[in-house]
């Protein structure tokens, strides 16, 4: 069966199907857990509290907070680096699903593993932190892929919109409950905050695991019926350099995946650093506060998401995509200004309106752009190694300039040049592509 075989075989799948669409949604409910506890909230604040200003590592003297991100680097590069190959193994042999479980369960539990998290063996606990960063990441690119394939193109902005959704309520109720336990524990018969800090990163993997259930009891395995014939490596590398060679003739969605490379470097580091640049440079600021600023961002960004899904309606995907931009270069410049709570409190709010909109836009956006084609893990990765690397350079950019100039203030300041950068470069995404099989979207 060749390609245009497989794609038609496909269309006869029924797409838009509400059980399939919501054990889809339901995964991003599922891991945003680990997005909020792990990356934004409470184990940011735990590992501040709980490592010296400065440590020494391998004989150098390295700020903490520039570790952390030093760290979030090197696991996003090692994603960016393995998960192009895999996907292209994975749509050679349809095993989509089963690369989506293995790093679901890498990601749950080196989460749980956390528990265990200690300076007296930082470099492990580092280790620890970069695997379920690797999980999570990894998982992420096989569960895109299956937008394309569980939703027609007109209704993939609302799909995605759903997904991040579900994934802010979700992670919200996970890490309230986490904060009862955190600031209560005698309520829970636990000794102390640390202790209780602890369970939530086990409560965290066992949430993702266990939710991931419905996902992969409902969503479709192996849609194309492909069957493998061996030579895994070789043929996926095939399967990429093909999807490679293809994405060289779609001018728009290459300019389309610059952009976003650009901008979401600071879209993703705003998310893995806002927690560490608040308690650093906010004066005054409670670790309550944190915990606020965290939940104010989730639960607009709930209402962001389809508010930027309606918008894409009315202007087009990428002229809503410009307008989160410039609303995000607005935040970056705020950031160097604000001083008290309050104020990091309106920018938290500021950054929920952008935050779900821009997320969820980005990959229906990508979707929408895609040829007909059934290779998506492949295609997908593409888009995988944009947001990865996109958070390698971010995070690493951000503690570098801590590093150059001890103030965070004007590491957000970078970020700000990103979203610039994103802004025109979107500005100059062809209306059109010039190809005739590609399904336009409208401008």
């Amino acid at each position: 069966m060749n390609n245009l075989d497989q794609v038609t075989t496909a269309a006869a799948i029924q797409k838009d199907d509400p059980k399939t669409v919501n054990g889809w949604a339901m995964y991003d409910w599922a891991n945003s857990v680990y997005s909020l506890v792990i990356t934004s909230s409470i184990f940011p604040i735990f590992y501040e509290n709980a490592i010296p200003e400065v440590v020494n590592i391998f004989g150098i003297d390295v700020l903490r907070s520039a570790l952390y991100s030093y760290t979030l680097s090197a696991s996003f590069l090692v994603v960016a680096i393995i998960t192009p190959l895999l996907s292209g193994i994975a749509d050679y042999s349809g095993s989509k699903k089963s690369y989506m479980r293995f790093f679901c369960y890498l990601g749950g539990l080196a989460c749980m593993g956390l528990y265990f998290f200690s300076p007296d063996l930082l470099i492990l606990g580092l280790l620890i932190v970069a695997l379920a960063a690797i999980g999570y990441s990894g998982s992420q690119v096989f569960y895109n892929a299956y937008l394309p394939e569980i939703a027609t193109i007109k209704n993939q902005d609302r799909v995605s919109a759903k997904g991040y959704s579900l994934g802010y309520i979700g992670s919200m109720i996970l890490l309230v409950a986490n904060l009862a336990m955190v600031m209560n524990p005698d309520w829970f018969g636990i000794k102390n905050t640390d202790t209780a800090a602890r369970i939530s990163f086990v409560m965290v993997g066992l949430w993702w695991m266990g939710f991931a259930q419905f996902s992969f009891n409902r969503l479709p395995d192996n849609i194309y019926g492909r069957k493998s014939k061996g030579e895994y490596i070789y043929r996926g590398y095939q399967e990429l350099k093909k999807v490679f060679l293809e994405l060289s003739d779609l001018p728009r969605l290459k300019r389309y995946l610059l952009a976003f490379f650009i901008f979401n470097m600071g879209v993703q580091t705003v998310m893995y650093m806002a927690v560490i640049f608040a308690k650093n440079e906010i004066e005054g600021m409670p670790d309550s506060g944190l915990i606020i600023s965290i939940l104010i961002i989730q639960f607009i960004a709930v209402l962001g998401a389809y508010l930027f899904s309606w918008l894409s309606g009315k202007l087009g995907n990428i002229k809503a995509l410009i307008v989160a931009v410039l609303v995000w270069i607005l935040v970056c410049i705020t950031a160097y200004f604000i001083q008290t709570p309050v104020e990091f409190y309106f920018l938290a709010a500021l950054v929920g309106a952008v935050m779900g909109g821009i997320q969820s836009l980005s990959r229906s956006t990508y979707s929408k752009l895609l040829p007909k084609t059934i290779d998506h893990a492949s295609y997908f990765s593409f888009y995988d190694v944009c947001d990865k690397v996109g958070i390698v350079l971010g995070t690493f950019f951000f503690g570098f300039v801590y590093e150059l100039t001890g103030n965070l203030r004007y590491s957000a300041l970078t970020l700000g040049v990103f979203f610039v950068l994103g802004f025109i470069i979107l500005l100059l995404v062809p209306k059109y592509e010039k190809i005739e099989a590609l399904e336009e979207i409208a401008d």
